[in-house]
């Protein structure tokens, strides 16, 4: 066997991988990242990641992936979630809400006349 089909052989599950993972990221984008404008990191250790969101009025984010989280409503408003199938779901958000949600890929707008600011605690798997 010849050296390059050798290394093709070795490393060919690697970089199937890494194309896999590549490709996921365009689904799954950090929140922090795509929506700096409205997104800020408050912390981030080896259990947690806490976000701030600030979304006002009109304020639509890009789409974004979240681990399971918690999330807990400082000041409330009308939120319209925009799921990655094409569907969407309004809630109204009130202040003092405290709601655990599983792993979700979305976008959320803004649709009332009130700014929506909510702290997220995102979990992390512990080893």
């Amino acid at each position: 066997m010849t050296q390059s089909r050798f290394l093709v052989r070795r490393f060919a599950p690697l970089f199937a991988t890494a194309l896999l993972l590549g490709s996921s990221g365009l689904h799954a984008q950090d929140a922090a990242v795509v929506n700096a404008n409205t997104v800020t990191v408050k912390v981030d250790n080896a259990q947690v990641r806490v976000l701030e969101a600030v979304l006002p009025p009109g304020a639509q984010e890009k789409p974004h992936s979240h681990p399971a989280s918690v999330f807990y409503v400082i000041e409330g408003g009308r939120v319209r979630n925009h799921l990655p199938d094409g569907k969407t779901d309004e809630a109204e958000l009130v202040a003092g809400q405290t709601t655990y949600r599983d792993a979700t890929t979305h976008w959320a707008e803004n649709v009332g006349t009130t700014t929506i600011r909510l702290i997220i605690v995102e979990l992390k798997e512990h080893p």
